[in-house]
């Protein structure tokens, strides 16, 4: 079993920038592939970006490339979201979670593990 707690949410300004953590427990971190996922009201859970066992393996969806940057410190449990140039659209509780096996790193279903989500709200 492995614990994941998100933090660094909150509410800040179109243009604004956050930064999300999720920590995990254990001590096997270094051998999970991580991802961030988002929720809106009303919609479906959409991935956002995941990233490999370093960070020399990323993706992220279109709609927040070029913007949020996703990285790791194995030594610290630490998975990171760096979102800059923040939007109203980018409002939604986002999750980590670990994946298990397969290569569709975009899918939901492919996560084991997930933690209990951090609200982001930008104001326009």
């Amino acid at each position: 079993q492995v614990q994941l707690v998100e933090s660094g949410g909150g509410l800040v300004q179109a243009g604004g920038s956050l930064r999300l953590s999720c920590a995990a427990s254990g001590s096997t971190f270094s051998s999970y592939r991580m991802g961030w996922f988002r929720q809106a009201p009303g919609k479906e859970r959409e991935f956002v970006a995941a990233i490999g066992y370093s960070d020399s393996s990323t993706y992220y969806a279109d709609s927040v490339k070029d913007r949020f940057t996703i990285s790791r410190d194995n030594a610290k449990n630490t998975v990171y979201l760096q979102m800059n140039g923040l939007k109203p659209e980018d409002t939604a509780v986002y999750y980590c979670a670990v994946r298990g096996g397969g290569s569709r790193y975009f899918n939901p279903t492919e996560y084991r593990y997930w933690g209990q989500g951090t609200q982001v709200t930008v104001s326009s």
